[in-house]
Parts: C-alpha cells; structure tokens; sequence
C-alpha cells in the first residue's frame, strides 16, 4: 500500500532524469483540453465580431492557464502515485465544467464558470502544498506559488458575489495575479528550472491541440453542405494552412529556450516564450473558426467583412507571436525568420484591407500562399548556425 501513495519528488536540477516526456496521464489530462477548445471555438462561431473576438480571449485565458499551472507542477513534481492521480481527475472534472460553461461564460454561467476555476486552482494549490510539505528545498517556490494562486482563486470567489461587469473586473484581476506571481518569483524558480526536453514537448502537444481545430473545421465546413469544386478547392488550401503552421513551428521548435531559465540574465526571454504562446494558439483556434466560415462561403459572394477579419488577423497574430518566439530563442533563435513571419504578418493584414468584396475562394488562396511561402523561405535558408 505505501508503494500506492508516495511524496512529491523533484524531477528537475542535477539528479533529473535525461530523457523525460509526457506521461500517459498528462496525455489522458490533455483530452478535457481538446473539448475546452472546441466550446471555445464553436462560442466564437457563434459571434464573429470585434466584440465576440474579446470575449472568446476572456474565456480563453483561464482556461488556458489552468492547463500552464498543471503543466508546471508535472515539470518538477510530478510522481504519478494515487494521490496525484486522483487530484488530476478532480482537476479533469473541474475543466469538463469549464467547457461547459463556457457559452454562458459572461451570461447566465459565469458563476458556474468562476466556480470550475476555483475548483481547477484549489486543486493545483493543495499540489503545490504537498509538495512543499515533502520538500524541503522547493518549500520558498511552492509557497509563494500557493499564496499568489489563492489570492487570484479568492478574488474568483468574490467574483460570485457581485453582479457583473464587476464580476468580469475581478476575474481580470486575479488573472493579472495568477500571471504575475511566476513572473516575479524569478530567484526562487532558478533554484528549480524546468526539465529542459519535457516542457517544450508539452507545449508542443498543446499547439497540436489547437491545430487539430483547423483541421476539425476543414471537415465541418465540407461535412455541414453539398460538395461543389470551389468549397472542395477552399477546404484544400485550408488544411495547407493548418500544415505551413505546423511545419513552421515544429521545425523550428528547440529546446535551447530552457537554457535561459538557469541564467537570470535571461529569464525574461524564458518567461517571454512562455505567455507568448498565448497570442499564437490564440489565433490557431480564431483561424480554424474563420476557415470553417470560408468553405461554407458561397463562391460568387464576398466574403463579409467579419470573417475576413477574422481569417487575416488571426493568422497575422499567429505570425506576429512567432516573430517574437524566433526573436527571443522560443523557437530557433534566428532574426531573418523573426523578419520573415513579421513580413507575413503585415502581408495579411494587407489582405485584410484590400480584401473588401473578393471571394472567399481567392481570399483564402491568397492567406495560404502567404503561409506557404513562409515554409518556401525557411527550407532555403536551411537551419543557420549564426542569428
């Protein structure tokens, strides 16, 4: 029995495991995520304006951060007996909720909403808790961690309370906590960096995620109307855009990005890769919703103003956070790839512009040449040794 219930151990520092990666548990974990983000996406579906684009990144970070917070834990504690088991279930309960809220999440089911997160974080805080109950020499990090997460979870909490929007401000609030007590806990996380090969797979995994919504509304948009050549036309070039996104990122995607956690000189490139992940998987969902718009389109009507605004610029944020990743060493520390998807990115919002009264067709063409043309330039300039 005691082999069932075994303490936290550290999986990080000089004694840490050489060749780690997900663990069928953290997988199993990631399949509420891939419910989480469909809700999203269908939410945003369901409301393509500026105002519904807002509301979709509201609902996003919360959800999205509940799955950092578990992520990092795993990181450095993960020891897969009963206990931590059982908390990742309740943690997998309390994100189904989420997903279920999710499309009255700032109406009639923000409080079922706010009540999921609570339950998401008080489970990640007793982890933390554990943890440093355990060991001795995590016990700063995972106590500043706990103290920062509850204040931002009892804000949540009084959020109940209170009527919107003011309901909304608070939640903003405990977000900027939740976000800000990494951020400023520098010293204590260079005592305990990441795992240098697990935390990018993670994240990888994530992006994957996200991406599989692309390809899920490349079939809806076919599946949902009779199939003519410009629908079958447009639903090719959307799945090239969801594959020039993959290609990009993966075949760029490093692990040298970890060596900044250990040097405080350059934690805030560390921390940089991190929440700027946020604008990237962001747009990935935006884009498959915007595709799914476009197949359906009829082929001798414009595209309405929304969907073509939403299809460049949310492919122009993907772009302008990848500029960033390959800027800061995110992905492959390189300044012309950093220019080049930054070129992309303004190309698009050009698209956007001028745009007005093309065809779904020709619009969604001309993105994926954009995109392709990104992967064109990066297989001729192979991997430089020198940024």
């Amino acid at each position: 029995m005691k082999a069932w219930f075994q303490p936290p151990r550290l999986r990080v520092g000089k004694d840490s495991e050489q060749e780690r990666h997900a663990t069928w548990l953290e997988l199993f974990y990631d399949l509420v995520f891939v419910v989480s983000v469909s809700q999203l996406a269908h939410n945003l579906e369901e409301d393509i304006s500026l105002p519904g684009f807002f509301k979709f990144i509201f609902l996003f970070i919360p959800i999205w951060w509940s799955w950092i917070g578990t992520t990092f834990y795993a990181n450095r504690f993960d020891n897969d007996d009963i206990g931590h088991r059982l908390i990742i279930a309740g943690q997998v309960l309390a994100i189904a909720a989420l997903a279920v809220n999710v499309h009255g999440g700032l109406g009639e089911s923000s409080v079922g909403f706010a009540l999921s997160y609570v339950a998401s974080r008080l489970l990640l805080i007793l982890e933390y808790l554990r943890a440093g109950y355990y060991i001795p020499s995590a016990r700063p990090l995972t106590t500043r961690f706990a103290v920062g997460f509850s204040i931002g979870a009892a804000l949540w909490v009084v959020s109940m309370l209170v009527a919107p929007p003011w309901r909304f401000v608070l939640w903003g609030i405990g977000l900027v906590i939740d976000f800000a007590t990494p951020m400023l806990s520098r010293q204590l996380q260079l005592g305990l960096p990441p795992h240098p090969q697990h935390l990018p797979e993670r994240f990888g995994l994530f992006t994957i995620i996200v991406l599989g919504e692309t390809i899920i509304a490349v079939v809806n948009g076919l599946a949902e109307q009779h199939w003519d050549i410009s629908s079958a036309i447009a639903a090719l070039f959307g799945f090239s855009i969801a594959f020039s996104l993959w290609w990009i990122y993966f075949d760029n995607l490093s692990g040298s990005v970890m060596r900044l956690a250990e040097d405080a000189s350059q934690f805030r490139l560390y921390q940089t890769w991190i929440y700027t992940h946020v604008p990237f998987v962001i747009g990935l969902v935006a884009t498959g919703v915007a595709v799914e718009h476009v197949i359906a389109g009829e082929a001798g009507v414009a595209l309405p103003t929304a969907e073509r605004w939403l299809l460049c610029g949310s492919l122009a944020l993907c772009f302008l956070a990848l500029s960033l990743l390959h800027r800061s060493g995110g992905l492959l520390h390189c300044k012309a790839r950093s220019r080049y998807r930054l070129g992309a990115a303004i190309a698009l919002i050009v698209l956007a512009l001028i745009g007005v009264g093309w065809s779904p067709l020709i619009l969604i063409v001309l993105v994926a040449i954009v995109c392709a043309i990104q992967v064109v330039q990066d297989l001729y300039q192979g991997r430089p040794a020198l940024t």
